[in-house]
């Protein structure tokens, strides 16, 4: 479902081999929390979207894993962000600001952290719109 929708919108997308549930269960069981349903179905088929240039529209599971405790646990962040936890990134925007969702609130809405000034903004209601709207040009950061 996730792959046909996703190239049945504008935009140059890649799509990677599905993702083994292995690699799901040992992502949920690093962040200790496991995946939103919608992520998790989405990389089940696509183990990551990259958009044109080689943006990561979606990362890999292992990609989110990495990304998610290297921000929740790294000392040097923690004077100069807020906590990292009720946060779930899954892409990036290019320009340093990421893409999540929220990690243990069943809330399907997605939110961009902006690293400069630590702000985390609604940008939209679910992952299928943020998909649409990144692919369309509606997001711009």
């Amino acid at each position: 479902m996730w792959t046909e929708v996703v190239a049945a919108l504008p935009g140059t997308t890649v799509f990677q081999s599905p993702a083994p549930e292995s690699s799901l269960a040992r992502c949920a069981t690093l962040l200790g929390h496991p995946l939103p349903a919608d992520l998790a179905s989405l990389l089940r088929e696509s183990n990551g979207i990259q958009g044109e240039y080689g943006a990561g529209l979606v990362w890999s599971a292992e990609r989110i894993s990495s990304e998610n405790q290297t921000l929740r646990e790294d000392d040097e962040f923690a004077p100069l962000y807020m906590p990292f936890d009720p946060l779930l990134f899954f892409a990036d925007a290019g320009n340093g600001s990421l893409f999540a969702l929220l990690a243990r609130i069943d809330r399907p809405d997605v939110f961009v952290w902006n690293h400069e000034d630590d702000s985390r903004t609604w940008i939209a209601p679910s992952l299928a719109t943020y998909l649409e709207w990144s692919l369309t040009g509606k997001i711009e950061l």
